[in-house]
C-alpha cells in the first residue's frame, strides 16, 4: 500500500545512485522505484522531473530514464554582432528595478504593482471565464479595439470635464508601456527632442531612448515644472512633445494643482506642442481625485494614456490611448504595425469588470487600504529610519519618495538592502539626466503592511552600516 510522501526522499536516493553510475546508465523503472521507496508513481515522476530540470537525468520515450551524458560546453563567438548592430539606442541597463523578481521571503517595496489584496481578482476571474465562453474567444478584434471598451474610456473623460470625447477617439493597446512607445514613435522621429519631467517614470525614459529621441529634462519638485523652464525647454530644443504625469507621479507621488495645470497648458498651446498625459494612477487616489487634462482639451493638444494593468490585474494587459485629429491616425498606424490588435478576450473581460457595480465599490475599498498602508509605512519610517526624509506625503498613487543623507549612493544602498531581505528602488534610475541628490522609492502597495516595521528596521540598519 502506497502512502503520501514528498518526492525529496526519492530525489536524494536517485542522486546517490547517479553519482555511482556512469553517464548513459539506465535508472530503475518507475514501478521499481515506487516499490522500493513505498511511494506512488506520481511521486516518483515528480522526482524524475526535478532531476531532469537539474540536468542529471534524461528521459527517452519508450525506453526509460537514464543518467544524463555530460555535454562538452559550446564556446560561441558573438563578436561579429558588435559591428553589425552598431551603437545601442538604449542604456546598458534600461529595465527599471520595479521589474526585478525577488524570492518570496524578500520584502518587495521595489514593486511597481499593488499586491493581490488590492486587486478585484474574483471579478477578474469571473470576467475572464465569461469572455472565454463568448464569441470573442474565436474572433479577431478590431485594430482600434472593442467598441464597448472604447466607449467606456471615452465616457470617463467626457463626464470628468467639458470636452466631448467619442469612442472613435480611443485606441486600445496591450498596456501603457506599449502605448507610450507607439505614441513616442508616432509623434517624433529619431534625433528629435522630447521634454520630460525630472525625475519621472523609468519606462518612459527607456522608451524614448529606444525610439531614438533626445530627452530634455525639466525639474519637478513638489508640483508641476516651472512654466518658464518648460517654455525654455521647448524653445532651445525644438521639441514638439512633452511627456508628463500630472497626477500622483511615479516616483515622487506629487500632482499638479488646478492653477499649475492652467499654466502648463497655456505653455503647451502657445508653443503648439503635444502633452502626453500618463494617467497611470487614476484609480489610486487617496486624499485627492483625478481630473485629467484631456477632459478639458478642445483642440487635441493632450494625448491621454490610461492603463488597467495595475488597478484591475497584471493579467489584463489593456490600456487606452485617447487622441484626436491627425495624431490619432499616426498612433493607430504604429499600433497596427506593431501588434495588429489586442486579444478580444482580454478586452471583453476588461469591459466586463469595468461595467459591473462591484468596480465602484472596489475602488472605494482600495482608497482606504492605500491610505492605511501609506500612513503606516510613513509612521514606521519616522520611528526607525528618521535619517530618510520624505519629500512629499502623496495624495495618491503607490509610492513614497525619500531623500537619503548627502553623500549616499542609492544604488549601493539598494543592493545592501536586498542582501538583507528588502528590495527597494534606487532613485538614480528615475532621472533622465544626472540625479540631483540620492533618493529611494518605496512602494507601499506591493507588500503586506505587517512587514513595514521590519522593512524600516532594515533600512535603518543598512544606513548605519
Amino acid at each position: 500500500m502506497f502512502h503520501s510522501s514528498s518526492p525529496q526522499r526519492v530525489v536524494d536516493s536517485l542522486r546517490t545512485l547517479i553519482r555511482a553510475s556512469t553517464a548513459g546508465a539506465q535508472l530503475p523503472s518507475t514501478r521499481t522505484l515506487a516499490t522500493t521507496h513505498g511511494v506512488g508513481p506520481v511521486t516518483v515522476q515528480r522526482a524524475i522531473r526535478e532531476l531532469v530540470g537539474e540536468g542529471l537525468v534524461e528521459t527517452r520515450p519508450g525506453s526509460g530514464n537514464f543518467v544524463a551524458r555530460k555535454r562538452v560546453p559550446q564556446v560561441s563567438d558573438f563578436s561579429w554582432q558588435t559591428t553589425s548592430l552598431g551603437p545601442s539606442r538604449s542604456d546598458a541597463n534600461p529595465i527599471g528595478s520595479s521589474m526585478l523578481a525577488v524570492t518570496p521571503d524578500t520584502i518587495p517595496l521595489h514593486s511597481g504593482y499593488p499586491s493581490d489584496e488590492l486587486l478585484p481578482l474574483r471579478q477578474v476571474r469571473a470576467a475572464l471565464s465569461r469572455a472565454a465562453r463568448s464569441p470573442h474567444a474565436a474572433r479577431r478584434a478590431h485594430a482600434s479595439g472593442l467598441g464597448e471598451l472604447r466607449e467606456w474610456f471615452a465616457h470617463e473623460l467626457t463626464r470628468a470635464g467639458a470636452t466631448t470625447v467619442r469612442g472613435s477617439d480611443v485606441l486600445i493597446t496591450p498596456g501603457a508601456q506599449s502605448a507610450l512607445a507607439s505614441t513616442f514613435r508616432a509623434l517624433a522621429g529619431p534625433g528629435d527632442a522630447i521634454v520630460m519631467e525630472s525625475p519621472t517614470y523609468w519606462g518612459a525614459i527607456a522608451a524614448a531612448k529606444q525610439a531614438g529621441l533626445i530627452v530634455v529634462p525639466v525639474p519637478r519638485a513638489s508640483g508641476a515644472p516651472d512654466p518658464g523652464d518648460l517654455a525654455a525647454a521647448f524653445e532651445t530644443s525644438g521639441a514638439r512633445v512633452f511627456y508628463a504625469q500630472p497626477h500622483f507621479a511615479n516616483p515622487t507621488g506629487t500632482y499638479w494643482s488646478d492653477a499649475e495645470k492652467e499654466s502648463i497648458m497655456k505653455v503647451v498651446r502657445d508653443h503648439g506642442v503635444f502633452l502626453i498625459e500618463d494617467d497611470w494612477a487614476h484609480d489610486f487616489g487617496i486624499d485627492a481625485d483625478v481630473t485629467p487634462l484631456a477632459s478639458n482639451d478642445p483642440d487635441g493638444h493632450v494625448i491621454y494614456i490610461r492603463s488597467l494593468t495595475k488597478s484591475a490585474s497584471p493579467a489584463l494587459r489593456v490600456a487606452a490611448v485617447v487622441a484626436r485629429g491627425p495624431a490619432r491616425r499616426r498612433i493607430e498606424t504604429d499600433r497596427t504595425i506593431d501588434d495588429l490588435y489586442v486579444s478580444a478576450i482580454l478586452q471583453a473581460a476588461a469591459a466586463d469588470v469595468l461595467t459591473q457595480p462591484a468596480w465602484i465599490s472596489h475602488r472605494r475599498t482600495v482608497r482606504e487600504l492605500l491610505r492605511e498602508r501609506r500612513d503606516r509605512l510613513i509612521s514606521e519610517l519616522d520611528t526607525h529610519a528618521p535619517e530618510l526624509t520624505l519629500t512629499h506625503k502623496p495624495a495618491g498613487g503607490l509610492n513614497l519618495w525619500l531623500r537619503m543623507p548627502d553623500g549616499s549612493d542609492s544604488e549601493a544602498f539598494a543592493a545592501s538592502c536586498l542582501a538583507h531581505g528588502l528590495s527597494i528602488s534606487p532613485g538614480a534610475e528615475w532621472f533622465p539626466a544626472e540625479p540631483t541628490a540620492a533618493y529611494i522609492r518605496l512602494n507601499f502597495g506591493g507588500s503586506h503592511p505587517d512587514r513595514f516595521e521590519e522593512a524600516a528596521r532594515i533600512l535603518a540598519q543598512v544606513l548605519k552600516a
